[in-house]
């Protein structure tokens, strides 16, 4: 039994068998390897397996993960793990990114894109990536995720830009000028937290104000991570939470960078698992 594994750092999604199955998120930058066993022996097996014996274990053959935050050295601790759990499993552990490219282009030569908390793009081809524009963080970079696009409308609200929204965000959140403040510069995990408020973004977007914000900064991330690729004669391929639930702000994007659009899909899971069945 092959199982493939599309991890981030909220959730993960297992398939075996055409079968998807979900755990709470494995990031090992994040997770010490006690909290990356405790999800995959309480939440993983027993959803695989009837009870947790090695001998049911070794039912899997292979296993492909796909995560974020699964770069050297942080790599070998879900490795560890998971030879652990699945002693005879021939184990491979790969990037999102990857994961994100061969389920979207497959073997074929294009552009893959992923847009979720973060955003990261590569150019792909034969199920590898060729070349990648680093991502830099929502800090330094990161145009066109969930944690810019909550940032981008904290600061035109409080700016004033946007302050016809701001009765119904303090409202909706029961937040003051200072929790956000607080929230932001002060306790862990900012990205999250501003990645939590796109379903505002969304709930508005018919504003023309609003929706101008969020095609903007797709059109910085289009522009700032996929053109220096130098290749529009290839589609661009979208994977992730924000690029399902703002697919038509991204198309307008691309038509307005003179970009073909290709696929945009909410989770690759099922196709990376068709990937690894088709080289069977």
């Amino acid at each position: 039994m092959i199982l493939v594994a599309d991890s981030g750092s909220t959730k993960t999604e297992w398939v075996s068998e055409n079968k998807i199955v979900r755990t709470k998120g494995i990031n090992p930058v994040r997770d010490t390897k006690e909290e990356i066993l405790e999800v995959i022996r309480t939440e993983l097996m027993p959803l695989l397996v009837d009870n947790q014996t090695r001998q049911q274990a070794q039912k899997v053959s292979e296993i492909h993960f796909y995560g974020a935050g699964c770069i050297p050295p942080f790599a070998d601790s879900v490795r560890e793990v998971i030879e652990r759990c699945f002693p005879t499993a021939k184990i491979q552990i790969y990037s999102d990114l990857l994961g994100a490219a061969r389920a979207l282009c497959g073997k074929q030569e294009g552009i893959a894109c992923i847009l979720g908390t973060g955003s990261n793009s590569c150019l792909c081809k034969n199920g590898k990536i060729i070349t990648n524009t680093s991502p830099m963080g929502y800090i330094l970079g990161d145009e066109g995720s969930g944690a810019v696009l909550g940032r981008n409308l904290l600061s035109e609200m409080l700016k004033g830009n946007l302050k016809f929204l701001w009765q119904d965000f303090s409202q909706q959140y029961e937040m003051t000028v200072t929790d956000i403040i607080n929230k932001v510069y002060r306790q862990p995990q900012a990205n999250k937290f501003l990645a939590s408020l796109t379903p505002f973004i969304k709930k508005h977007i018919e504003r023309d104000e609003v929706r101008e914000m969020v095609v903007k900064e797709f059109e910085r991330f289009l522009q700032r991570n996929v053109l220096p690729y130098g290749r529009p004669d290839l589609v661009v391929n979208f994977v992730g939470g924000i690029a399902s639930n703002f697919a038509e702000e991204i198309k307008q994007a691309c038509l307005q960078c003179d970009m073909k659009i290709g696929q945009i899909n909410a989770s690759p899971a099922a196709d990376m698992y068709k990937y690894h069945i088709s080289a069977h």
